[in-house]
Order: structure tokens, then sequence, then C-alpha cells
């Protein structure tokens, strides 16, 4: 009885440090650096960044996906655009304007892979409702 009574306090003690590192953690990022690039060393090479979704690729992929990648996308963009404009502000240069074409590119490809679905339905309520939704994006 000792014995379970000293793992299950030890197990509790355990939990209970791991939430409040978690919320110390959570608590130490301000919300608003995802709008921020990580700062990266100046001496090393520029990176290199992925391509743009291709329509073929986004057919492959489920409702659910496609709407995940597009705030994905629309994170990245905003990232980018906000980052672009501190830059401007300073009177730097942005440092890889390719970036946010390719995201916008992907953006469009999504909206249209989700409006042909939308047109192949056949159900005309849920054609509409599907356009309305796409139309909003």
């Amino acid at each position: 009885m000792f014995l379970s009574r000293f793992i299950g306090r030890t197990a509790l003690l355990a939990a209970a440090k791991s939430e409040s590192s978690a919320a110390a953690d959570a608590a130490a990022s301000n919300p608003l650096e995802q709008f921020f690039e990580a700062d990266r060393n100046p001496d090393d090479q520029k990176p290199v960044y992925g391509r743009s979704w291709k329509a073929s690729e986004l057919r492959l992929k489920s409702w659910d996906d496609l709407h995940k990648l597009w705030y994905v996308l629309l994170k990245e963009k905003n990232m980018l655009m906000t980052q672009r404009q501190m830059l401007h502000a300073q009177n730097l240069r942005f440092p890889n304007p390719e970036r946010i074409p390719k995201v916008r590119k992907s953006m469009c490809r999504i909206k249209q892979v989700l409006t042909e679905r939308a047109i192949e339905d056949p159900d005309l309520r849920r054609s509409a409702e599907m356009k309305r939704m796409i139309n909003a994006l």
C-alpha cells in the first residue's frame, strides 16, 4: 500500500512539473512571435525554400488537409507580409521576395481545386454552399 501511494505521488508530481513547465514555456513565448521568422546568423548561407504546390498534388488531398494547408499558407503569408512591412519601415531590403508569390500561387491553386470539387458535386445546394465557403476564403 505504501509503495502504491509513493508511486502515485511521484507520478502526480511529475505530471504537475511537466504541466507547469509547459505553461511557463507558453507564457514565455509571445504569440506575436508567430508573425516573425526566427532570427538566423548572417554568416549562414541563404536558406533554400520550397516551391509552390501543384494543382495535381492538391487534387489528391482531402477537404480537411486542404483546409489545414490553407491556414498554414495564410499564416506564412501573414508572417512574410509582416516581415516585409517591418523591413520596409526600417529602409531595409526584404531578403526573400520570391517566397510571397509562391505562397499566393499555392493559395490560388487550393481555391481552384476546391472550386472544381464544388462544380462536380451533383447536389446543387451543397455545391452552392461550398462555392460560398470558397469565395469567403
